[in-house]
């Protein structure tokens, strides 16, 4: 088949290595030993991947895609395009067979009976589900640690934090243990992890990629599942296998994503970037993130986009306040089964207790004053988009922290009032249902990586995959940075 070295063949982005594999210039079984030889080397160090599958099941599947290749003609054998590709699901997803801890002490005899909607389309795509990634415990809180399988370390520093709660997927994504993940994104799950570890995470529009299973599905839409990739090809791609209608799902979007539609012509000298930055104060930053995003900002204006200062029409601490009610009901109702048992209590993380308690003081009044002041934001953010095609905001507020500390206590000297406040960039993406990327901005002195995010207009996310796209070709010089491994 090929001389590719093992670490040769990791290297390909999905993309390339899906071209690759249906070409017969590499082989499916080839890709699975080299993405294991890769994981056993490194993972036990960064602890991205759990629940891993015994290696002699994944490589006799391997070959099984190999003989279906083989028997068919022009690509008749072919699944589709992940055909091979080793993939790990998000452990708070379903692969049938395969645990769904939540990170939860709770949950660690629990094995999914069948596989969630988004691993069933990667699966019927061609893909094969090796194992889980890393969570933090009820994907709460963007730092992925836990008491069952402990912290996954960022790819850049392992004494940093990777971010969350798709850590373990963007620290596989950046080590080169998969060549394509997906991921989940309530607050920033998608974004900010990426953006600690150099790729791209993407949170779709509302709907684009139906969440199923699911106990509700007519309020909790503030979380989506979604792609993360080296490349934003790789994203794209993902994107249109997970994307679509579900009739389990009634809010999601008929129309599907097409990648294709996302690497079509471009003008971008017409395209206008609103910048919200710190949004003139308000949110706290750690010194050089800022700089860093300008650096992204004067890349695009590189290519010919316009950039201008951006402001919000409603008072940010309104959106945060009517944030709070909309998070807390939603969380507390997803976690509210395991406090049925008063002697789970001690052993669920003290944040989701809280989250919890919280909810149990929240009117339906308040509620659904809270849905009233998400209306009036998604009002602010359609008229900020009359003047600007796209809006761009940091992708953290603080840079990868110390794997050790459980959550930013202050930023720039400004205390952090919850456990997720030092987050709150990232919530107006999710609060008005609008699909975003994050893209690497680069690095500071220590060498830790930040993101920009990418906010484009309702349901267009063909058009921040064509902005990403050719905002990808100015960043070579960031994404040929590659950590320095440790294992």
């Amino acid at each position: 088949m090929t001389a590719l070295a093992p670490d040769d063949i990791t290297a390909l982005d999905a993309c390339a290595l899906s071209d690759a594999i249906h070409a017969r210039r590499i082989s499916c079984r080839e890709v699975m030993q080299a993405n294991l030889a890769r994981i056993h080397r490194l993972n036990p160090t960064y602890n991205a991947l759990v629940s891993l599958r015994p290696d002699d099941e994944l490589l006799a599947e391997a070959e099984a895609c190999d003989a279906e290749l083989a028997r068919g003609k022009s690509g008749q054998g072919s699944r589709g395009w992940m055909h091979g590709l080793p993939q790990a699901i998000k452990d708070l997803a379903h692969a049938e067979g395969l645990p769904t801890t939540l990170g939860s002490p709770l949950m660690t005899d629990f094995i999914a009976k069948e596989d969630g909607l988004m691993t069933a389309r990667m699966k019927a795509a061609g893909a094969i589900v090796i194992g889980k990634t890393n969570v933090p415990e009820f994907g709460l809180g963007s730092h992925t640690f836990n008491e069952v399988f402990g912290a996954t370390r960022n790819a850049y520093d392992p004494a940093k934090s990777a971010g969350g709660s798709s850590g373990g997927a963007a620290v596989a994504l950046a080590l080169r243990l998969l060549p394509v993940a997906d991921g989940s994104d309530f607050m920033g799950s998608l974004r900010n992890p990426a953006a600690w570890n150099n790729g791209f995470g993407m949170r779709p529009s509302q709907g684009r990629v139906p969440l199923w299973p699911a106990v509700d599905v007519w309020i909790n839409q503030l979380v989506t599942e979604g792609p993360m990739g080296r490349s934003v090809r790789d994203v794209a791609r993902l994107l249109q296998t997970q994307a679509g209608w579900s009739p389990d799902t009634p809010l999601s979007i008929a129309a599907s994503a097409d990648w294709a539609v996302a690497e079509g012509r471009f003008d971008l000298k017409s395209q206008r970037i609103g910048w919200l930055g710190d949004l003139d104060g308000y949110l706290a930053m750690e010194p050089g993130i800022l700089d860093a995003c300008t650096q992204g900002l004067q890349r695009l204006e590189g290519l010919g986009c316009a950039v201008a200062p951006a402001r919000l029409d409603m008072p940010p601490a309104r959106v945060w306040d009517a944030w709070l009610i909309w998070r807390r009901v939603l969380v507390a109702s997803r976690i509210a089964p395991f406090f049925l048992q008063a002697a789970n209590r001690p052993r669920i993380k003290p944040e989701a207790v809280w989250e919890f308690d919280q909810a149990q003081r929240c009117t339906a009044n308040q509620f659904l004053a809270a849905s009233v002041a998400r209306t009036q934001f998604h009002q602010s953010m359609l008229k900020l988009f009359e003047q600007h095609d796209f809006l761009a905001l940091p992708a953290a507020q603080v840079w990868p922290f110390d794997i050790g500390e459980r959550w930013p206590r202050q930023i720039a000297g400004r205390a952090m009032d919850t456990y997720h406040r030092w987050m709150e960039v990232v919530i107006y993406a999710t609060f008005a249902g609008l699909p975003c990327i994050s893209v690497p901005t680069g690095f500071n002195a220590a060498g830790l990586p930040m993101g920009l995010q990418l906010i484009g207009k309702p349901q267009d996310d063909a058009g921040v995959l064509r902005l990403a796209t050719a905002y990808e070709q100015a960043i070579g010089d960031w994404l040929a940075v590659q950590p320095p491994l440790q294992g």
